[in-house]
């Protein structure tokens, strides 16, 4: 685990470097190993290539270590099998991820991110409490990025249902931004949430960092959902990246004349996304065994069962023949009643009108009849 952490903190090497070296060495403990030639072949950073040769960054990973389990988190790291499965399949997934709370329950559970403005209207923040909190209850992760507006409405809503959500940080787990958030961030660590971070302890909200977190977000989830998005939002970004990871993009529809409103809606006419109203909308394109798992079953058709007499008692001998020719789920033409039947259309338009009227039928388009019961 050391040869990972150090590897992350190493100057000059970011996600994409990151990702050469492994390609080409296979483990952090392969890239030490390796000659100095074979790294520079790689068009690496001097200084990255000098940090890798010296193996100077040993020593602040060892301490790195004892500060993180003296914090209270865990380091994972990419060849780890505890690292979350869904994130690895990224092109330029982190090597290192430090996490602070019931992260294994978290990234064991079906993973949600839910984003958008941190200039969020009133309904906006509304609808995403509400999606967030609808799918928490049955059990989804909820995963965002604790920003104000969309992003921490969303994890509130999580909680309220008493379920799980993951705030994935631009800073290290040690830091909150924003810092009236603080009371947020221990919230989710104590009712079984998890923050993530790529970033090692003590990493301040320097805003490059963000983007680079975005991709954590998107790349957990099985799918992203957009609440009010500005034409050049972040929150597009993460989407955009959900799109390249090949995962699901939601989004909610909002006021045409709103600026908020322009990448959720831009993304549901260009980009495909789909269009969410409730809770079921993102479920239902989960993969297919883990929205059977999610959505209620469907309600059985109460058609005629055989050997079953639902027939009410206290009807005429005409009603009774017309109401047991009718099931629940099989529309009968008025025609074929009467055919039935022996009865001509206009005397058993009367006995179709009394059934109604005692709500035991109904009408639909086309003078086609079905049973209430």
């Amino acid at each position: 685990m050391r040869d990972w952490i150090a590897l992350n903190m190493t100057p000059g090497v970011g996600p994409r470097a990151a990702a050469r070296l492994l390609e080409r060495f296979g483990s952090a403990e392969g890239v030490y190993a390796a000659l100095r030639a074979e790294l520079e072949r790689l068009r690496l950073k001097p200084e990255a290539v000098e940090s890798i040769v010296l193996r100077d960054r040993h020593e602040d990973a060892e301490r790195e270590l004892l500060r993180v389990r003296e914090a209270g988190a865990d380091v994972l790291v990419l060849d780890d099998g505890t690292y979350p499965a869904l994130l690895r399949e990224i092109a330029d997934p982190p090597i290192t991820l430090y996490v602070k709370g019931d992260w294994a329950a978290c990234f064991d559970s079906p993973c949600v991110a839910v984003v958008g403005s941190r200039r969020a209207s009133t309904y906006g923040q509304n609808v995403a409490v509400m999606l967030a909190r609808d799918l928490a209850s049955r059990g989804v992760c909820v995963v965002s990025g604790l920003a104000r507006g969309i992003d921490a409405a969303a994890h509130r809503g999580a909680l309220e249902a008493g379920g799980r959500t993951v705030a994935v940080l631009g800073t290290g787990v040690d830091e909150v931004y924003p810092r009236d958030h603080k009371k947020l961030a221990e919230e989710i660590v104590a009712k079984g949430g998890a923050l993530v971070s790529q970033f090692p302890l003590g990493t301040p909200p320097i805003p490059e960092n963000f983007p680079y977190r975005n991709r954590i977000i998107s790349g957990l989830s099985l799918g992203t959902m957009l609440v009010e998005a500005a034409e050049n939002s972040g929150s597009l970004i993460t989407a955009r990246l959900a799109l390249e990871q090949s995962r699901e993009v939601f989004a909610v529809p909002g006021n045409i004349t709103s600026r908020n409103s322009f990448g959720t809606n831009y993304l549901i006419k260009g980009a495909g996304a789909k269009l969410v109203q409730q809770w079921q909308d993102v479920v239902a394109e989960l993969p297919p065994e883990i929205a059977a798992r999610l959505l209620p079953p469907e309600p059985k058709k109460k058609g005629r069962r055989a050997g079953v007499d639902q027939t009410p008692p206290d009807l005429s001998e005409r009603e009774r023949a017309v109401f047991r020719l009718l099931s629940t789920d099989e529309p009968a033409h008025i025609d074929a009643l009467s055919e039935a039947t022996g009865a001509g259309v206009a005397e058993l338009t009367g006995t179709l009108l009394s059934l109604e009227m005692r709500e035991l039928i109904r009408q639909l388009p086309g003078k086609c009849f079905v049973r209430k019961l």
